[in-house]
């Protein structure tokens, strides 16, 4: 039983931390309109990229935008159950 309110306790402190790991572009005056929204894919834990996730083509012409990248609450949870196989996510919004 302690075991399990261990684990538990982990997975909490992982969720809560997990807005440390987001960084945040402005191009031009940034964007505050239409968001596109894409996860990106790694296995090796981040060392190798499963997909492409280009930003300039998510942003189109805009000229003024803003993104994104985070690994969010619902990453951490997929990456927790996916990480046994050491393939984990981040998501990357782009702000028209």
């Amino acid at each position: 039983m302690k075991h399990g309110i261990r684990l538990v306790g982990l997975f909490l402190v992982v969720v809560m931390l997990a807005g440390c790991a987001t960084h945040i572009h402005t191009i031009g005056t940034g964007g505050s309109g239409a968001k596109m929204e894409q996860r990106q894919w790694y296995v090796l834990w981040g060392l190798v990229p499963i997909n492409n996730v280009d930003s300039k083509v998510m942003a189109g012409s805009a000229s003024n935008y803003t993104i994104k990248t985070q690994m969010s609450p619902i990453d951490v949870v997929i990456s927790f159950f996916t990480g046994i196989v050491t393939v984990n996510c981040r998501t990357v919004t782009v702000t028209k």
